[in-house]
């Protein structure tokens, strides 16, 4: 996958179109990420003996990674990435800009 935990990245289509945010979570088999303050829904709590009360809490919901690019400081927006071999190790590297990703 192109994206790792940690990564910023800018979304690019769905309600959420446009914002910036890290990576929390990388989920491969379904190739879904969940991204800091992005795709943040209201989940209803059980009722249980911690939490008599139930309630509900806002979190966020993994989104799928084709809908996320990489966010350039050079470039200014996110940007496709191609794998690249530097010393030995495979990195990735912005198509448009050039920017080594680690």
């Amino acid at each position: 996958m192109h994206i790792k935990e940690g990564d910023e990245i800018q979304v690019l289509s769905g309600n959420d179109k446009g914002k910036r945010g890290k990576v929390l979570r990388v989920l491969n088999k379904s190739d879904q990420v969940v991204v800091e303050g992005v795709n943040v829904r209201v989940k209803n709590l059980q009722k249980t003996q911690a939490n008599p009360e139930g309630g509900t809490v806002e979190r966020e919901f993994p989104i799928a990674s084709s809908k996320v690019l990489l966010w350039s400081e050079k470039a200014g927006k996110g940007v496709r990435t191609k794998p690249a071999v530097v010393d030995g190790k495979k990195i990735r590297v912005g198509v448009s800009c050039g920017t080594k990703f680690n």
